[in-house]
């Protein structure tokens, strides 16, 4: 199954059952960004910053995620790089 399934209109199921489902993905969604520490978006500008001093990319070429699980924080950090040409 496709992210583009998840969005059609599915047969069997009635619009009640795929609109909760789809508020379920919209709410998930938000509390990951409320549980987000306020300095992120600071992190994210500063690491898009240094990294196009050295490749040219786009802003939304750069995705950052902090995650904590037992008492350990981790930071993951995702940049898309154009092809080498």
């Amino acid at each position: 199954m496709s992210l583009f399934d998840f969005f059609k209109s599915p047969k069997a199921e009635g619009s009640a059952t795929t609109a909760k489902e789809r508020l379920q993905v919209v709410i998930a969604h938000e509390r990951q960004k409320a549980g987000a520490p306020e300095y992120l978006p600071f992190l994210q500008r500063d690491l898009l910053e240094v990294i196009k001093k050295y490749v040219n990319i786009s802003d939304d070429k750069l995705d950052i995620k902090v995650d904590s699980l037992d008492g350990l924080s981790t930071l993951e950090v995702n940049i898309e790089l154009p092809d080498r040409d």
